[in-house]
């Protein structure tokens, strides 16, 4: 229970508009830091205030600051920790909607490294106590809000997302399906297979994050053969590098591509009219609450506090 000490909330310059919203869900203003780079590349981090015994929670997502990339944001955040942690903060967490390297979480090949691991392990080095990252219950509520649920059935694009996907569609209680993929290489698929039914449904295809976005188009497309009512695509981050957005615009049973605001999505929303975007500030600026004063986290599993 951190009741008695005050709640500070920082921001890197990965994402400073979540940051912003995240401090108005909670009725405070962000803490003043300066975050500067010198002409070699190096960041230098200056508290505005005093955090000694607060507790401290810091912004920063795992996409580079404008120009920059996903290793500056990566070294600006622990920098700033280890900032507060010199400085006598209580506690300090982490808030970092998209979590760096998450992708290399296992050893997928041989001398292989787990970077995912290698990343967590410099947060704690750095003086970081908790990392907070969860945007699932507010895709529940987008899905609830906006579609009849008797319709809806909810679509794994791959076996790797299976089970994120059956999680949501036993909150929702509705019917699950799956495709089987077989890929040439890495972020090339030759073939998929739809396992499940989805016609006359809407069918709500579900994933951790949409990069290239050739898995779920061709998933969309193999749907609306499947004769889906109408297709559309939700995932929790929106990396969209390449040609993802023309292969999106040019998909056309697939209605929507929804995002959640992990990372910056202005551009891509100006380039694709089919972008819409999740606001999670809410859920984030929700758990830091809780956890300040020592209340059920958990129950966000299931409810969106809005």
């Amino acid at each position: 229970m951190l009741g008695g000490s005050s709640i500070k909330v920082f921001s890197g310059t990965s994402h400073p508009e979540i940051a912003e919203l995240i401090a108005h869900r909670i009725g405070l203003p962000l803490s003043k830091a300066l975050v500067t780079r010198n002409g070699a590349g190096e960041t230098s981090v200056r508290l505005g205030e005093s955090v000694r015994e607060a507790d401290v929670y810091i912004v920063n997502t795992g996409c580079g600051p404008p120009g920059l990339s996903v290793n500056v944001s990566l070294m600006e955040l622990c920098i700033m920790i280890h900032a507060c942690k010199i400085s006598s903060a209580k506690r300090i967490t982490a808030v970092i909607p998209l979590f760096p390297y998450a992708r290399q979480d296992k050893k997928d090949k041989s001398r292989a490294p787990i970077t995912a691991k290698l990343v967590a392990n410099m947060l704690q080095n750095s003086g970081c106590n908790h990392v907070i990252l969860y945007a699932e219950p507010s895709v529940l509520h987008y899905i609830r809000q906006n579609f009849n649920i008797k319709d809806v059935v909810i679509v794994s694009p791959d076996a790797g997302g299976a089970k994120r996907a059956t999680s949501i569609a036993d909150r929702l209680g509705v019917d699950f399906a799956i495709f089987h993929k077989e890929r040439k290489k890495a972020n090339e698929v030759s073939r998929m297979v739809l396992v499940g039914q989805c016609e006359g449904k809407i069918a709500i295809l579900v994933d951790d994050m949409a990069d290239t976005c050739g898995t779920i188009c061709l998933a969309a497309h193999h749907l609306v053969e499947g004769k889906a009512s109408r297709v559309i695509a939700i995932v929790t981050h929106g990396i969209l590098s390449g040609d993802a957005l023309k292969k999106i615009e040019a998909t056309k049973g697939l209605e929507k591509l929804v995002v959640t605001n992990t990372i910056p999505q202005h551009d891509n929303q100006r380039a694709c009219n089919k972008i819409e975007v999740i606001d999670i500030a809410s859920v984030l600026g929700e758990v830091i609450r809780r956890s300040h004063y020592g209340e059920s986290v958990s129950r966000l599993f299931h409810e969106v506090p809005y």
